[in-house]
């Protein structure tokens, strides 16, 4: 009997104590806020009044809005008027709209290229990993947010977009005429078997579909006798975070950690774990990365490496590792607020701070490609264990346990390509075009070919038709810069992705040495313990692929 009265007398008191602690709290709080909230609505109403031009007040709240968020100093937070919400959501719900191919993001004050996506015309134009735009249709970029951008660049299909883009090194703003396309891709655009029972797989992008396509794909090079793996995540922007979380999954032994969020509120901290068996138990890996794997990629990198899973090869990723919510707001606007960050399964966060630099001095270059490279960014990041007892780099982003630069320019060669980049959209635009007429004159050619001293020769006469005016000493000393953009479209032209891939497969610094690491081995700790070997997991810069 007693118990009957005793426990909802409890709930009572408690819920009576709880509710004064909470109303007191609110009180205080409300006492504390009011004031303020009190003060801004007098400076506005004294602005509106008596400022000496009128002002309208419905630009001074959006201003007020907007200093909120840049107070908050996160590149991922930002108001969504109605309208610029609604066309962002039919476009990318609904597919029905031409784009340019190029994710982005804010890095230091301006809307920034994380990666051109193959095959699109942001990429066809010769826009690399890390410009960042100046101007978008004569509008200055230097103030817009990310989906201002994106709602700027978006369009009808066969429409065109003028841009300028800053890139590091190149003095003026660089010109881009660029016509929007339907933007169709795949996860997988396609799949290789190379020598010694290496299967080779790059995931494009983490959409919708990458698990499926991924396990797909597998299970067809499996069929093919694949022993070994390189999974090819470079220059991958992430994507849905369920299909991360997936792509792990196919890898991971039920219960193994993939990923977790952290944030203030609890519905926030979630851990995400490995669901199904190991689809692939025993089979070596590689997994390929540089400063463009970004946010979902990241994911899939991280748990295969805390878990010592694979080796990670390359180098250090984009470190996007925050999660954004959104928030329906009054009037049909949207607040995609940032709620929580990312962690690999040993703590370690994606997130990358960039304020914070690992990287060691004198390491700038340009790669043979064309991308510029701060080297190596291992110096004094912080450690973490992984599962299995192994030395880890923290610090943001994933840090590869062997790095590798690509292949880079001498500096007499980086000079002549920074003065070819005063014309980057014309000079892609005349690749494009040679490509086109040599793919239709060389019916014979196969991947593996080189572009001779006769065809650069014609290359550089044929110029002046296409309005590209350079001197042909500028071409000559950038050769191995114009010679491998050149090889590498009329390998896509000839060919598609897969020839392409086939046609850089020598100059891959990067998929060279995976190659190397797999080579006899039989399984993932035998891959680990050999990458070992080269100093606390490798993380020692690879200088082979230096050009003299």
């Amino acid at each position: 009997m007693r118990r009957s009265w005793a426990a909802p007398l409890v709930i009572v008191v408690a819920a009576a104590i709880g509710g004064g602690w909470l109303l007191q709290e609110g009180v205080e709080r409300a006492e504390h806020i009011y004031p303020k909230v009190r003060l801004f609505q007098e400076v506005l109403d004294r602005v509106e009044s008596s400022f000496v031009d009128s002002v309208e007040t419905g630009k001074l709240y959006d201003s007020a809005i907007e200093g909120v968020l840049q107070e908050l100093n996160d590149p991922y937070s930002s108001f969504l008027a109605a309208s610029d919400f609604e066309n962002l959501r039919i476009q990318g719900i609904e597919g029905d709209y031409g784009g340019l191919g190029l994710e982005v993001t804010e890095r230091n004050g301006w809307v920034t290229v994380v990666s051109p996506m193959p095959g699109t015309p942001g990429a066809r134009a010769g826009i690399k990993a890390g410009d960042q735009f100046y101007e978008i249709e004569g509008i200055a970029a230097d103030t817009m947010e990310v989906d201002q951008a994106v709602v700027l660049l978006r369009g009808k299909p066969g429409t065109t977009v003028s841009v300028k883009m800053l890139r590091p090194g190149v003095d003026e703003p660089i010109p881009f005429t660029l016509t929007r396309e339907k933007i169709q891709l795949h996860a997988v655009p396609f799949a290789v078997m190379l020598e010694d029972g290496i299967g080779y797989v790059p995931l494009q992008s983490v959409l919708e579909s990458a698990s499926e396509e991924m396990s797909a794909t597998l299970d067809s090079l499996r069929d093919e006798g694949m022993e070994r793996l390189v999974l090819d995540l470079r220059g991958n922007p992430g994507g849905v975070l369920d299909q991360g979380i997936g792509v792990s999954d196919l890898f991971l032994s039920p219960g193994a950690a993939i990923v977790e969020t952290r944030g203030r509120q609890a519905d926030q901290n979630s851990v995400y774990k490995a669901s199904r068996p190991d689809r692939y138990p025993g089979l070596p890996i590689v997994v390929l990365v540089d400063g463009t794997s970004a946010s979902a990629s990241e994911i899939v990198a991280g748990a295969l490496q805390d878990n010592d899973r694979a080796l990670i090869v390359g180098e250090s990723t984009f470190g996007k590792g925050m999660v954004q919510s959104l928030y329906r707001l009054s009037g049909g606007n949207v607040l995609r607020l940032t709620t929580a960050r990312w962690y690999t399964p040993v703590g370690r966060s994606i997130n990358k701070d960039p304020d914070v630099s690992f990287h060691e001095e004198d390491g700038e270059g340009l790669t043979l490609s064309g991308q510029f490279t701060l080297g190596a960014d291992t110096a004094g990041r912080p450690t973490h264990a992984s599962v299995g007892g192994r030395t880890l780099l923290g610090g943001g982003g994933v840090a590869p346990d062997v790095f590798v630069l690509p292949e880079t320019l001498t500096g007499d060669e980086e000079v002549a390509v920074r003065a070819l980049y005063r014309q980057a959209g014309a000079l892609s635009v005349a690749i494009f075009n040679f490509a086109v007429r040599y793919v239709g004159s060389h019916t014979a050619l196969e991947p593996g070919f080189t572009l001779g001293d006769a065809e650069l020769a014609e290359f550089i006469r044929a110029l002046p038709e296409w309005d590209v005016e350079v001197e042909r000493d500028a071409v000559l000393r950038a050769r191995p810069f114009v010679a491998y953009q050149i090889e590498r479209e009329i390998a896509l032209r000839a060919w598609g992705e897969r020839g392409r891939f086939l046609q850089e497969r020598r100059h891959d610094a990067q998929l060279n040495r995976a190659l190397e690491l797999l080579r006899g081995t039989s399984s993932p700790a035998e891959l680990l313990a050999r990458a070992s070997g080269s100093g606390p997991l490798g993380h020692v810069p690879d200088t082979t692929s230096m050009r003299d």
